[in-house]
């Protein structure tokens, strides 16, 4: 792995590595290309982004479309559904990470990292980045599958790049919620439970798949404060896929572009530290 580093005197005498910061860099890409080079050696890790997607673009749009009344959208139920999928897929983005961490914990390979002359940030800089463009992926794949089904953007080049930049950033604060749970849990399985039993609730009671309207007063407010619900309402604003809000839906849905920028850099700056710390604790403990 390469390395930019300088050797400097501590206050004992000992020779300690100085890391500049274009070596932070260097040191993160060169992660990076490692976790990825590990997913070009076992392909089937890309089944959550690639044959997972389309399952379940196919599956709402075919099987459970007809069921679901979507009123006020240009193309029906199938064009309002990527968003949500698009959403769901993204918001997954930690339970890579979460995973993806906790498998090179504990086989060691971040002990063998940090025995390296790099920044320990460049683990968390390395992973982060992969897990992005991992979730990307699926992106990509949805929307060409969503092609195929039907939806279409309907806005202009500048709200439709706006709308990917936002799951993007909202990816990237889903990866903190990943390292902080890899960090925090002691083997895969443990994560795998945890987050499915989090995960998986927390995407589904929005508006991913289905309108808010008809849900009971208690979790329809749950719902339309779900950030999922904002970032997803965003995203079919920008790209014309939206229906009408009702009027008596809950603040977010009516602003959700500025709120899902809220939750993402309010989220990103509530757990990061406490991932960073969660990692050092794990990893030096």
């Amino acid at each position: 792995m390469t390395t930019d580093t300088t050797t400097r005197q501590s206050a004992s005498g000992i020779a300690r590595p100085e890391i500049r910061p274009t070596g932070l860099l260097r040191q993160s890409l060169a992660i990076t290309r490692r976790n990825l080079i590990h997913i070009k050696r076992m392909p089937e890790m890309l089944m959550d982004v690639t044959i997972q997607p389309v399952m379940f673009v196919l599956l709402f749009a075919y099987v459970f479309g007809g069921s679901i009344s979507v009123q006020g959208s240009p193309a029906g139920y199938r064009e309002w559904l990527m968003g949500g999928i698009m959403g769901q897929t993204i918001a997954f983005a930690s339970f890579i990470v979460a995973v993806g961490l906790t498998a090179d914990i504990d086989k060691g390979i971040v002990d063998r990292m940090r025995s390296l002359p790099i920044n320990p940030s460049a683990v968390l800089v390395g992973r982060s980045i992969s897990s992005l463009l991992h979730s990307s992926i699926g992106i990509l794949v949805m929307s060409v599958t969503g092609l195929f089904v039907g939806w279409r953007i309907r806005g202009n080049f500048a709200e439709a790049v706006l709308a990917y930049a936002l799951l993007l950033l909202w990816g990237f604060a889903m990866i903190w919620i990943g390292i902080l749970v890899g960090s925090a849990m002691r083997s895969v399985e443990a994560v795998n439970g945890l987050m499915f039993t989090t995960m998986f609730p927390i995407t589904f009671l929005a508006n991913t798949f289905a309108p808010t309207d008809n849900m009971p007063h208690v979790l329809r407010v749950i719902a339309e404060w779900n950030p999922i619900s904002s970032l997803v309402q965003a995203v079919r604003q920008l790209w014309g896929n939206d229906i009408p809000v009702p009027a008596d839906a809950q603040l977010p849905l009516h602003h959700p572009i500025i709120t899902t920028l809220i939750w993402t850099v309010g989220l990103t700056l509530v757990v990061a530290p406490l991932a960073i710390r969660a990692f050092a604790k794990r990893t030096q403990g």
